[in-house]
């Protein structure tokens, strides 16, 4: 019996959260020998994200050192990223974000054998997909673009012709884009873009500039933090109907490939947005751009200022004591850091699927594909819901919620298995010049 409660106490024990909550730097730095970094106490929150809600930098640096993971969230959804941005310190935005950069070249790299693998055992094929946008404001819908991507993939290498390059809720850009992957190269040179109408091309940058890194964290320290999800565990699909007297289970032809029909119920986009750290000046500014969106027209982003952003004042120390903090329950507790300003939102949508057994392609091998082309934001999204457990065969046509405003159309149009795709697809014409800022957002 004692033995069990012993073994309990333990359990509800976190000696590296509680020695950074009271700010003992010596003990920190003792307990990062032996202590997990990655561990979560009871709230959800890692030992980072009560350094950077308590403003412990010094704490933070030492976390950081140590490998503590930046892209984890709290059992409210807070990233100790998110958690900076409220607090308002640049030096600690800034260490945090080129700390989550590195983490995420590091867990591509640890994939990347395997993904190099998975293609060269995949065999070489042609892909053709269509984009359709449209959404809910009907000013908005009328202006929004559509694409074809077509997709070739031999060996480890693939290719994507694209006319959208790059498209988010405040604005997108056209034009005839040719997007390279070469699994056969080192990474800083495995990831090609080009620009056929100025007949120019940018490698993917490995690393960002100093420059760069100071730009986004300007951009955050401006901007709502925003957190937005699509919850898969609450998506569930029934069969579609049709007819007029007698209704029969919907099933239809995509392209070449025999379809069944599904609606697909409980899919949202939720979406949460901090701003306890913005100006009157940034509210401002940012209900501007959210009006120009509503009217159907695309604001301009103005010149970069030359001024950075500047720490704002930190917030005041949590009354709540650490027996206090520990002892409340789960996801309960006083905020730590600056109070908060918070707004949250779901837009529920109505969307069909049709799932094809015939097609020849697997879902796993094309998320394998998706992968290599994540840098490209639309294929986030279609990524993250091709991880639904999906009803049986191959989702030809999708529906998918990409922003609150904006839903996405998908049709697989077109696919064929194929042997003799020359090398050249997979190269850059010798008549290009390399232009390293064409694609500032890639």
């Amino acid at each position: 019996m004692e033995e069990n409660m012993d073994m309990e106490a333990s359990e509800e024990s976190y000696p590296l959260h509680e020695s950074i909550f009271k700010g003992d730097i010596a003990t920190v730095s003792k307990l990062l020998r032996t202590c997990d970094v990655c561990r979560k106490d009871k709230h959800g929150n890692t030992a980072l994200h009560l350094a950077v809600m308590l403003g412990r930098k010094e704490c933070v640096h030492l976390l950081l050192a140590h490998g503590a993971p930046v892209k984890v969230k709290n059992m409210k959804g807070w990233s100790p990223l998110a958690e900076a941005i409220s607090y308002g310190d640049r030096q600690t935005i800034t260490s945090l974000l080129r700390k989550l950069k590195q983490q995420s070249r590091e867990a591509l790299e640890q994939r990347r054998p395997a993904l190099i693998q998975a293609l060269n055992e995949l065999g070489d094929f042609y892909l053709e997909l269509k984009w359709d946008f449209h959404s809910w404001l009907p000013l908005v819908s009328r202006i929004l673009p559509s694409d074809v991507c077509k997709i070739h993939k031999k060996g480890c290498c693939i290719r994507m012709d694209t006319t959208l390059v790059d498209f988010n809720d405040m604005k997108w850009e056209r034009g005839d884009i040719t997007f390279i992957f070469n699994g056969e190269k080192k990474p800083s040179q495995s990831l090609i873009v080009m620009d056929n109408k100025q007949k120019v091309y940018q490698r993917i940058r490995y690393e960002e500039s100093e420059s760069e890194i100071e730009d986004e964290v300007d951009i955050l320290m401006s901007s709502d933090i925003v957190a937005a999800t699509m919850p898969t565990k609450y998506i569930t699909f029934s069969r579609a109907r049709s007819g007029w007297l007698f209704k029969e289970d919907k099933t239809e032809m995509v392209g070449r490939f025999k379809s069944d029909y599904f609606i697909i119920h409980g899919l949202a986009l939720e979406s949460r947005k901090r701003r306890e750290h913005l100006s009157e000046e940034d509210l401002q500014k940012n209900k501007a751009l959210m009006e120009s969106l509503s009217k159907g027209r695309i604001m301009e982003h103005s010149a970069t200022e030359t001024t950075r952003r500047q720490s704002i004042s930190p917030p005041s120390p949590p009354k709540v004591t650490w027996s206090e903090y520990i002892s409340s329950s789960p996801g309960k507790v006083l905020h730590l850091g600056r109070q908060l300003v918070s707004k949250q939102s779901s837009k529920h949508f109505k969307a069909t699927l049709a799932m094809s057994e015939e097609f020849p392609m697997t879902i796993k091998a094309l998320l394998d594909v998706l992968e290599v082309i994540a840098p490209f934001k639309q294929f986030n999204k279609l990524r993250e819901f091709m991880q639904t457990k999906l009803p049986p065969g191959f989702p030809v046509k999708l529906e998918i919620p990409v922003f609150p405003t904006v839903t996405a159309k998908i049709t697989f149009q077109q696919f064929s298995w194929e042997g003799d795709i020359p090398d050249s697809k997979f190269s850059t014409p010798s008549s290009y010049k390399e232009d390293p800022y064409r694609f500032p957002d890639l």
